[in-house]
C-alpha cells in the first residue's frame, strides 16, 4: 500500500515472557489503529525471503498534526504470508483500515503482495529483490492499483541499510494514467538482535511530501520454538509543509516455521 499525503483524500498509502511481550506490542498497535493514527504504507521492505517461514503482521500509523488536512488521520492493516521457496513470498492483507482526516474510519479492501529475492545475501555488493502487489478496493471512491519496484539491502558490520523505489498505477474504470512514485530508506545499527535503533525516511514527490525520523526495531526468539517476534516503533517528522508534522509508526510481526 502506498501512503498518501494528499489532503483528505490520501492515496498513498515463549513462554510467558514472550507471550506477554507479544500481547503488549499488539495492544499498542491496536491502540494506534483505533485512536491516534493516519496514512498507510510506512515500511521499508527487505528483499530477503526465508523459505517455509510464515508470518502474521499487524502495522499502523497515525498523524499527529493539528492542521485540518491531517488531524485525525490513521490507518492499520493485518496480513499473513508464507515463503513457498527461498525466493518467493506471497502475502495477503486480510484487513486494511483507514480513517481520513475529518472523515470516518472504514475498511478499504484487500491486497495480494509478492516479494521476490533475486540475489543471495552477500553475493554482490548489495542484496536485491523486487516487490509486486495488487490492491483491490471495496470502497467506491478508490481505485484498484498495481505496485512494483526494486528492493535493496546492504549490511556492513552492525549497520543495515535498505532502500525501496516503488511505482503505483491505478487500474479499472476511471483510473489515472499516471504512475505515482515513492521511495523509502531505513538505516539501523544492531546493538543487539532485540535492539536496533535507526532512522527511516519517506519521499512522495507527487504529493511534495518528505519525512524522516527515528525508529527502533528488534527481534526476540521465542525460547524452545522456531518462532520469533519482531517489532518496530518510531516517528517520522515532516520535512516540509506538505507532509504531516509527525507520523507515529508501529509494527509487530510473529514469524514461525
Amino acid at each position: 500500500m502506498s501512503p498518501s499525503f494528499s489532503r483528505k483524500s490520501p492515496a498513498l498509502r515463549p513462554h510467558d515472557r514472550g507471550r506477554r511481550s507479544r500481547t503488549l506490542t499488539i495492544g499498542a498497535i491496536l491502540l494506534l489503529a483505533t485512536g491516534v493514527v493516519q496514512a498507510d504504507d510506512f515500511i521499508v521492505y527487505s528483499p530477503h525471503v526465508l523459505a517455509t517461514q510464515s508470518e502474521i503482521e499487524l502495522r499502523g500509523y497515525s498523524y499527529s498534526d493539528p492542521r485540518a488536512d491531517f488531524n485525525g488521520g490513521r490507518a492499520a492493516e493485518l496480513s499473513i504470508s508464507h515463503a513457498f521457496t527461498d525466493w518467493w513470498k506471497p502475502e495477503i492483507y486480510l484487513t486494511r483500515y483507514e480513517k481520513e482526516p475529518g472523515g470516518s474510519g472504514r475498511l478499504l479492501g484487500y491486497e495480494f503482495e509478492n516479494t521476490f529475492q533475486f540475489t543471495q545475501p552477500g553475493e554482490y555488493w548489495a542484496d536485491f529483490g523486487f516487490l509486486a502487489s495488487y490492491e483491490h478496493q471495496i470502497v467506491a471512491d478508490k481505485q484498484d492499483a498495481f505496485e512494483f519496484g526494486p528492493l535493496v539491502e546492504k549490511t556492513v558490520g552492525r549497520f543495515t541499510h535498505r532502500f525501496n523505489a516503488i511505482w503505483e498505477k491505478q487500474v479499472g474504470a476511471g483510473a489515472s494514467g499516471k504512475y505515482e512514485f515513492r521511495y523509502s530508506y531505513s538505516g539501523t545499527y544492531a546493538v543487539s538482535a532485540a535492539f536496533r535503533p535507526g532512522i527511516e525516511a519517506y519521499g512522495r514527490p507527487a504529493d511534495h511530501a518528505y519525512q524522516a525520523g527515528p525508529i527502533v526495531a528488534g527481534e526476540w526468539h521465542v525460547p524452545g520454538t522456531t518462532s520469533s517476534l519482531e517489532y518496530r516503533f518510531g516517528v517520522v517528522l515532516g520535512l516540509n509543509a506538505a507532509a504531516p508534522r509527525r507520523t507515529w509508526l508501529a509494527q509487530v510481526e510473529y514469524e514461525f516455521f
